[in-house]
């Protein structure tokens, strides 16, 4: 039993040297080779065991078909426990998400992967905190994987003027107000949509460009500012929602 552990500590020693050797000559990425390494692992320590039980004197093909019976009468309860696993093996070998990418969850929470088991996920959000995601909703939820879009990713930021302000002034304003901000790319440059006539204002969008995914949203902050700053330099203000009520009054016979 012994040498059977110290050989699968050595050769999990070993498997893990050649794939840190791989990914340091780029053979490898590093995300992929962390998930086919934990593969391998899982599947070293089953072999491990099943052959140190077998050394104690254990029936193994007695102690597997138990283990299959009891699995399926607990199939109902622990579906779910199934599903996540397939799904980890679907997204080792798929490598649609890896290690150190950076991911938009479907309720919009980003972060970045730090660790992918075969059950779970672990994500660390901008704010720092560590979150364990099953990993079929890395599969059957929509998710974005901001690491695998080319470096320039395009953003928008919202802005509504009162009704009467010059369009073109605005648009100089906003289109002043980004290239001001470090963060945003100049090529492709930024852009202004009149969006809609709204019951309060006139809406415009600011598009712009950014390689920087994981500070976006200062970036959107420091552009509010500017826009703000600006806006009030061209004296166009930024209106509140309101109504006007008239009151006719009948004529008196």
């Amino acid at each position: 039993i012994v040498i059977i552990f110290l050989i699968t500590i050595v050769a999990l020693r070993f498997i893990k040297s050649l794939f840190n050797r791989s990914i340091r000559r780029n053979r490898i990425k590093k995300g992929s080779a962390y998930a086919i390494y934990n593969l391998i692992k899982y599947i070293l320590w089953v072999i491990s065991i099943s052959l140190m039980l077998s050394k104690i004197g254990v029936d193994v093909t007695y102690v597997v078909a138990s283990s299959a019976a009891l699995m399926v009468g607990l199939g109902f309860g622990i579906q779910q426990i199934f599903s996540d696993i397939v799904s980890g093996l679907f997204l080792i070998f798929e490598s649609n998400v890896q290690v150190g990418d950076v991911v938009q969850l479907a309720d919009g929470e980003v972060g970045v992967i730090i660790e992918m088991k075969l059950r779970t996920s672990q994500i660390r959000t901008r704010d720092n905190i560590y979150i364990y995601v099953p990993n079929s909703k890395l599969i059957s939820e929509n998710i974005i994987n901001w690491s695998s879009i080319d470096q320039k990713t395009r953003f928008s930021v919202e802005v509504g003027v009162a009704y009467g302000s010059e369009a073109a002034t605005v648009e100089k304003a906003l289109l002043e107000a980004a290239k001001e901000v470090e963060g945003v790319e100049k090529t492709p440059a930024p852009a202004v949509q009149f969006k809609d006539f709204a019951d309060s204002s006139l809406n415009f969008t600011l598009l712009f460009y950014t390689h920087d995914i994981w500070k976006v949203e200062y970036v959107k902050s420091a552009i509010r500012f500017k826009i703000y700053e600006k806006l009030n330099h061209y004296n166009i203000s930024i209106p509140f929602p309101q109504q006007d009520v008239y009151i006719k009054e009948t004529p008196e016979k």
